[in-house]
């Protein structure tokens, strides 16, 4: 395929058809050519054959002397619109312009191809479009008032040869600029300009057309936007050669200026303050200059905001175009005179205090007889401010019960005073709060212990919330005037300042109570000055001499100061020697008798003495110990412990202070025999497995006894370290008469604990552990029968430690390890021999073949 590629001229399509004296544009056109992108143009113009230059763009002499005049007053001239067009400009065009026009353009191509010119034929026809006004508006202007109707009309005709087309718009200008209001087109449509839409669709602008060629444009519910000079504008069109509307003139005519008186809504009353049971009195005023009938629809709205819009407002009051009020028990509105409303609200609450503000709506009759709404507006909101009455009244705080020990009532009363100008719908609730003092100018914001809301419910404070909870705290209205404030049981961090405030509450018309005002009272000091307590506490011992076998009796005597009310509770100890077991730094509690007069046994643990010490209580401020049957075992000091409780909260008892006793000695003296103990083992030194045997051997010095006159409690420990720094373990123990106790174990090995003579015993530790290790000893209590057949329990005696070691046996140890692993060893080097030799066997077995050497004997050198 081969494209063939020129230069393109191109004019419109004629024949164009333009009206006498107006002005016409030729747009002429040039494509697909070469050389600059900048073409030049040459217009000629023939009435039947010969063609006569016109304008050039590139030579100012091509214009021939026909129309150099018209050239030079600008009446014809070039307009570029582009690197490739121009227009030809003919303004005023006469009928002797009718004719061919041809457009021109010098070559710029490498080779001549296309079209270099082109032509298009324009016919001149006469003026025969007619506009004008309605001649009784035509020069008067119009005042409506808001919401009102108007209607204009224009006439408009055209006796033009040719068949054109009218295009009517209604235009208003309320500024510097025309705004298009309503057109109805060259081709016989209606379309509203911008911002007119809305109203178009709901029939409040129509264009409608009549007899004699006229266009009305009627308009209704009339608002200020539509204020205005108005203007009919009329232009012709005609369709062309190519099918598409041209535009051959336009003519206007100014029909009528119209004015919008606008409607106001305005409340006569600004801001307003009034007191609380007066009543509130507004005005709503309608302005407007309608002189026909209407009737005015009104609306009386509520708000908490003024920013609030109507479907946020509440709705108090209307009244409808036939005077309808509607139905309110407090609130009435009445019409004034023709364009006022009043609005009236008796028995104003503190709860109306807000923004009112009205709307209102004009309504007019139409022919057939209903109503219709022409405009409606709203007033701008008016702050109201109901002032509440307060009722007039003191608080007077005082202390009717103050405190001079801790745990002492504290009882405070809130009395209210010179009460004036209260109502029966005036109620009374209290607060309570706490305020530490503190030295210097240091500031502590009080504290809520408690309060009342308007039902007289209790809502509790942080502070006293768990001791109100429990009773400690007790609030109470004790008439109708004074609430009262007790605690029970006073504390030092109760310590401070206390005051109260009066609450007054008012009833509103709904049954709710609303805080109107609040006092508060001067505050109280509950303070009492504090010493420290003391407490002192003598023991006596009754008999100063006595034996072993009697009866040992001391008492305490306990004076105390700064105290209230005290109670003591004792406690009998006694420090013996540190080889007494029981306790590890030698002090034994033996009874005690608490607060109540309650007795309990310690750390008693005869038992064979279970009812040997008695505690009792003689006077309020002194005790009576005794001891029955004492032995030497029971030798060491006594000293009584003693406490002093005062009451506390909720009838519960408060420490207060200790005391110690001097010590009381009981001491024996003795001729019986010594004893001595000692631990012995043949083998110290032990493998694991193996069995320990330890020896407990007793000797005695002085006095020889039977061995049916002497017994023995034997207990065995050890201690699991080298240095001693450790608790010692119990293993086992042997009373004296032969019952064994052991102690839990963790490990394998057990234990045996026998008597192997009068004075040995033996502790056997079978199937010793690493564990088992460590320094071991024994500890002895003798027991002596005396001549009168009572058995004396002598002082516990502990032997020097003996220390055991458990070493590990490495033959029996590595024993079994060994002999397996010689085993597998053999096993696996069998095996890996086996498989060798089957693999030489059979795997890689080779056949070899000798290279066969040649046999040759030498040759004597005489033979070469």
């Amino acid at each position: 395929l081969a494209f063939c590629r020129g230069r393109i001229v191109r004019v419109p399509k004629g024949p164009l058809i333009r009206v006498v004296g107006t002005e016409v544009a030729i747009p002429c056109s040039v494509s697909d050519y070469d050389g600059p992108s900048e073409q030049n143009f040459d217009w000629e113009f023939s009435r039947e054959t010969d063609f006569v230059r016109i304008v050039s763009t590139w030579d100012s002499t091509f214009t021939s002397e026909e129309y150099q005049k018209r050239v030079g007053r600008g009446d014809i001239k070039l307009r570029r619109s582009s690197n490739d067009a121009v227009e030809l400009v003919i303004r005023n065009i006469q009928p002797a312009d009718q004719g061919r026009y041809k457009c021109s353009t010098p070559s710029t191509d490498a080779t001549v191809q296309g079209n270099y010119d082109a032509e298009v034929q324009v016919k001149v026809i006469s003026d025969g479009l007619s506009v004008s006004g309605s001649k009784a508006r035509s020069s008067t202007s119009l005042r409506l008032s808001e919401g009102d109707s108007f209607k204009l009309r224009c006439s408009a005709t055209t006796t033009s040869p040719e068949h054109t087309h009218l295009h009517v718009t209604w235009q208003v200008k309320s500024g510097s600029s025309w705004r298009d209001i309503l057109s109805l087109t060259h081709e016989g449509k209606f379309q509203p300009g911008p911002g007119y839409e809305e109203r178009y669709r709901s029939g409040d602008i129509r264009l409608d057309t009549g007899a004699n060629d006229t266009y009305r444009l009627s308009v209704s519910q009339a608002s200020s936007a539509d204020g205005g000079a108005y203007r009919c504008l009329v232009s012709e069109w005609v369709r062309g050669a190519d099918g598409s509307w041209q535009k051959i003139q336009e003519k206007s005519v100014e029909i009528t200026t119209v004015s919008i008186q606008r409607t106001d809504v305005v409340i006569s009353t600004s801001n307003v303050s009034v007191t609380e049971r007066d009543s509130l009195d507004l005005t709503c005023n309608i302005t407007t200059d309608r002189s026909g009938i209407f009737q005015a629809e009104v609306m009386w709205y509520f708000s908490a905001s003024p920013d609030d819009t109507l479907s946020d407002a509440q709705l108090l009051l209307s009244m409808d175009h036939d005077s309808v009020v509607s139905d309110s028990t407090l609130i009435s509105l009445s019409h004034v005179d023709r364009n006022s409303y009043r609005l009236l609200v008796r028995d104003v609450d503190v709860e109306d205090s807000g923004y009112y503000f009205c709307e209102a709506a004009i309504w007019v009759p139409l022919h057939n007889g209903s109503w219709h709404k022409v405009v409606e507006r709203t007033s701008a909101p008016v702050s109201v401010v109901v002032t509440a009455l307060e009722p007039d009244y003191d608080v007077f705080l005082n202390a009717s019960k103050t405190p001079k020990f801790s745990d002492d009532p504290t009882e405070l009363n809130c009395r209210i005073t010179n009460v004036q100008d209260t109502e029966a719908n005036i109620r009374f609730t209290v607060s309570w709060y706490y305020r530490q003092r503190l030295s210097g100018d240091d500031v502590v914001a009080e504290q809520l212990l408690a309060s009342m809301d308007a039902d007289w419910a209790l809502l509790l404070g942080d502070r006293g919330r768990e001791r109100i909870q429990n009773g400690e705290i007790i609030l109470s209205k004790k008439s109708a005037d004074t609430f009262s404030l007790r605690i029970q049981w006073t504390s030092e961090s109760d310590r401070g300042d206390y005051f109260c405030v009066i609450s007054a509450w008012s009833r509103h018309r709904n049954n709710s109570w609303v805080k109107s005002k609040d006092v508060t009272s001067a505050s109280v000091n509950i303070f009492w000055a504090t010493q420290d307590y003391t407490l002192t506490v003598e023991a006596v011992k009754l008999k100063p001499f006595f034996v072993a076998g009697h009866t040992f009796e001391m008492t305490c005597k306990v004076s105390s100061k700064n105290i209230k009310t005290p109670r003591y509770s004792v406690l009998i100890t006694a420090e013996k020697p540190l080889t007494d077991q029981s306790s590890p730094n030698g002090t034994t509690r033996i009874i005690s008798l608490n607060q109540d007069s309650v007795v309990r046994l310690e750390d008693w643990t005869d038992q064979t003495r279970v009812d040997g010490v008695v505690l009792e209580k003689v006077q309020e401020n002194e005790f009576r110990y005794r001891m029955y049957q004492t032995q030497i075992s029971d030798a060491g000091l006594y000293r009584c412990v003693v406490t002093a409780w005062s009451p506390g909260g909720g009838g519960m008892w408060r420490e207060a202070v200790n005391g110690l006793s001097n010590p009381i000695q009981i001491d024996f003296q003795t001729s019986g025999p010594v004893f001595n103990v000692s631990v012995h083992s043949d083998s110290p030194t032990i493998y694991q497995g193996e069995v320990a045997d330890l020896l407990c051997i007793v000797t005695t010095e002085g006095m020889p006894l039977e061995p049916d006159d002497m017994s023995f409690d034997v207990s065995w420990f050890a201690v699991r370290s080298f240095a001693l720094d450790r608790e010692p373990i119990l293993l086992a123990s042997l009373d004296r008469r032969g019952i064994v106790m052991q102690s839990r174990r963790n490990g394998s090995s057990e234990l045996s604990l026998e008597r192997i003579s009068p004075l040995e015993f033996r502790l056997r530790v079978h199937g010793c552990e690493d564990h088992d290790f460590g320094n071991h000893y024994c500890v002895v209590t003798p027991w002596v029968r005396s001549a009168t057949g009572v058995w004396q329990r002598e002082p516990d005696i502990r032997a020097k430690p003996i220390f055991l070691s458990v070493k590990m046996d490495v033959l029996n140890a590595f024993k079994y390890p060994l002999l397996i692993g010689i085993g597998l060893a053999t096993a696996i080097g069998l095996l890996s021999c086996l498989i060798g030799y089957c693999s030489s066997r059979w795997c890689c077995k080779k056949e070899v073949q000798e290279t066969r050497r040649e046999r040759r004997r030498l040759m004597s050198m005489e033979m070469d």
